[in-house]
């Protein structure tokens, strides 16, 4: 065994482990002093990154079971039952920190790593989406510069990656605000398809079964990861480029098609991927969910440079590589299925009895630790939180603290938001019809959709986030943001089941950040257990901090959906000339944390109201069942912008004009942005018959609109529709390529 470390304080310091963690530590290990590759173990493990030391307290109590969940969290995706023998397996991860360093590798090893999520369960990838969050990009200003600079890093590694792999990027989200100047969000989605029997677990088990590793070999890249994903951003942290890790799509894509291979044989036990953290949180996730041991051999891993060291293999994160439990007796038979797919593969360890990691190093043992404490006892801490003093200057704030803006200018004013407009410039650099299977891609608005070929249904999935309003409200911000992602399921037709989570937030040494994360985990619980859809998956992403300014909370959610027939996909934009426009749900009059006073004041305030889930779910049920028996021709939800901007969308991407009157009593607004609202599309045939469903659900419906015509009207506000198509669709371009 290797000597203890000297400046212990120093090596403590630089691997975030505190003197009470390293008491803990000294208690594991029965008073012995652990060496270097057991203090860089410890501080992997114990990162926030891979520990959720801060965050665990707060997601115990997500609902996370009902009749159609087969996986919740726990393993690399949660899986659900979609019928006919068919799971799909989906999970959201974040990129964060990574992606602000090195924009291009950092949101493409992002994807990466998400996609090993889905393939490790023995899936075939099918569709992915992204929750992109930026600062502002307008104007001449270094930061407006420099975010722009990232946009086009970020975007450019997720559609390299992705297009590479022959996964489709089907949806997703991008928004900007000045809180995330200093730290943007990059969470990725991935969604994979397999027979319920033939789903693989991360676990290693049998005395004697060999570890196996396979993939890309081992560099010195992404060393130290996991840890530098757990603290803040300061001016110096560009020099933290080496710890972002290199991804090479085309290896992934060989060993996506070996894995695949691979579970089709009966040669294995588990598989994981090496992610956060590489060969030291697959090995101890692995043995720990078991209680095995394991001994592995780290000379015999492949390595790509010269010189490494234990430490080195164990710390790194070298992109597309996996850890295998396998059967004894099938190693050739594997060895053989890696290299003809041209993959690194070689047998490094075993699985034993002891409950210990054994690492040893050229015959010697270079680290000798029980598996159980360093996986299941980091510190679970109860950080102390505070409610924001922000919270008494801005919920107080009403659009009546607010000089009156004329609704034409406010009109044309959102209309040519950032957050408004078309997308185009970034998913056009994605492929969404790889596979042939994407039914309501990238643009169409509210949930995007494929194709099951094997069982003739569709999967709906939409990412959605208001950070305004998590700012002003985390709880029901955050409660919301699961509402928003199911509504833009329903209104494709499908019904929401499950969500996967990805929870961006500041500093929890803040304990006004603690008190925005604790109070956001309650409003996801509380929605998911009204509207019925657990959490099967997700991701804490802590610290998204630089030089003391956190984001906003930002807890992004995936809803997932299954719609009974492919055929049945509800479009979200108008269809046909003649056609009734009908608004279902009531106008209550909600402008906080509204865009509304956002783009025209400049401030995100105000409050929340009390929120109806039986509303929302009869909104849901109607749209489905109406659907169902074929009264619609479209459907798309009211939110953001309100109305006049739902119309507007709607009108743009379909190329047809609308004239609406809406009945609003002065406290209300065609820019309001109340819940449980939704726009349909009926034909005049169709028009009693789903406004006796909507009755006798109880639900108001008033028929404001037919589609047709050149102009877009809204009550008081007015433009051609050509004026409209090309605000929405070139402004997002203009702004990005000022640079170029």
């Amino acid at each position: 065994m290797s000597k203890p470390v000297e400046d212990l304080d120093e090596v403590l310091k630089n691997h975030k482990l505190c003197k009470e963690e390293y008491e803990d530590i000294l208690r594991i290990l029965e008073g012995r002093h652990p060496n270097i590759v057991e203090i860089g173990i410890f501080s992997a493990m114990w990162s926030e990154h891979c520990s959720y030391k801060s965050s665990k307290k707060y997601l115990n109590g997500f609902p996370t079971k009902a009749p159609w969940v087969i996986q919740g969290p726990g393993e690399n995706a949660g899986v659900i039952d979609i019928g006919d023998g068919m799971a799909a397996v989906f999970k959201m991860e974040s990129h964060n920190h990574p992606s602000f360093i090195e924009p291009f590798q950092g949101a493409a090893t992002g994807v990466g790593g998400i996609l090993r999520d889905i393939f490790t369960m023995g899936a075939r990838p099918v569709a992915n989406l992204n929750a992109l969050r930026f600062g502002r990009i307008k104007g001449e200003s270094d930061t407006a510069k420099y975010q722009r600079h990232l946009v086009r890093g970020v975007v450019d590694g997720i559609g390299s990656y992705g297009n590479c792999m022959g996964v489709p990027t089907i949806g997703g989200e991008v928004s900007f605000d000045e809180s995330y100047n200093g730290n943007i969000l990059v969470n990725a989605f991935s969604l994979g398809l397999v027979k319920s029997d033939e789903i693989f677990l991360g676990v290693a088990s049998g005395l004697g079964n060999p570890v196996m590793y396979v993939g890309s070999k081992t560099g010195r890249d992404g060393l130290g990861g996991a840890v530098m994903s757990s603290d803040s951003f300061t001016e110096e942290s560009k020099s933290l480029r080496p710890t972002v890790q290199v991804g090479d799509p085309f290896t992934e894509k060989l060993l996506l098609e070996a894995c695949l291979e691979l579970f089709k044989t009966d040669l294995i036990v588990g598989i994981q991927d090496m992610g956060a953290a590489g060969l030291t949180s697959s090995a101890f996730e692995m043995a720990g969910k078991t209680g095995a041991g394991l001994i592995m051999h780290l000379d015999k891993v492949p390595a790509r440079e010269e010189g490494m060291t234990p430490y080195d293999f164990m710390l790194s994160e070298s992109q597309e590589r996996m850890l295998i439990c396998a059967k004894k007796g099938s190693e050739q038979a594997i060895i053989d299925i890696f290299e003809k797919w041209g993959l690194d593969v070689a047998v490094i360890g075993e699985v034993t009895d002891t409950s210990r990691m054994e690492l040893m190093w050229h015959g010697e043992k270079c680290a000798d630790m029980p598996i159980a404490p360093v996986s299941e006892e980091a510190p679970i801490l109860d950080r102390p939180t505070a409610r924001p003093t922000y919270l008494d200057k801005i919920n107080d704030i009403s659009l009546d603290s607010y000089d009156k803006v004329e609704d034409q200018e406010a009109y044309e004013k959102l209309l040519a938001s950032l957050e408004i407009v078309d997308k185009s410039w970034v998913y056009n650099q994605y492929d969404s019809m790889v596979q042939t299977n994407t039914t309501k891609a990238p643009g169409s608005l509210d949930a995007s959709c494929i194709r099951i070929k094997e069982n003739g249904k569709a999967l709906a999935m939409s990412s959605d986030c208001n950070p305004r309003y998590c700012y002003i409200n985390p709880r029901r911000g955050a409660a919301l943001a699961v509402v928003e992602s199911g509504r833009n399921v329903a209104m494709s037709g499908a019904r929401p089941l499950s969500i996967t989570d990805c929870l961006n937030f500041g500093n929890p040494e803040n304990p006004e950040v603690m008190w925005q994360f604790a109070e956001a985990c309650e409003g996801i619980k509380e929605a998911c257990i009204e509207l019925n859809t657990p959490v099967v998956s997700g991701n804490v992403s802590l610290y998204n901090e630089t030089n003391g300014v956190s984001v906003y909370p930002t807890p992004a959610i995936a809803m997932v959906g299954l719609n009974e027939d492919e055929n049945k996909i509800l479009p979200s934009v108008f269809q046909e000339n003649e056609n009734n426009i009908l608004l279902v749900g009531s106008t209550k009059g909600e402008f906080g944390a509204s865009l509304y006073i956002k783009e025209l004041h400049g401030e995100t305030t105000g409050s929340l109201p009390i929120f109806d889930y039986s509303e929302e779910l009869r909104l849901w049920e109607l749209v489905i069942e109406a659907n169902k028996k074929g009264l619609l021709k479209a459907a798309k939800d009211v939110n953001v912008g309100g109305i006049a901007i739902a119309l507007s969308k709607m009108a743009a991407i379909s190329n047809k004009g609308v004239v609406a009157e809406v009945t609003l009593d002065e406290s209300k607004h065609i820019f309001d942005e109340t819940q449980s609202r939704a726009l349909v599309e009926v034909s005049p045939e169709h028009t009693e018959a789903f406004a006796k469903m909507a009755m006798d659900l109880g639900i108001t419906v008033e028929n404001i609109a037919k589609v047709g015509g050149e102009r877009v009207k809204i009550n008081n506000i007015e433009l051609p529709l050509e004026k409209v198509k090309e605000i929405y669709f070139t402004t997002f371009a203009n702004t990005i390529e000022q640079d170029l």
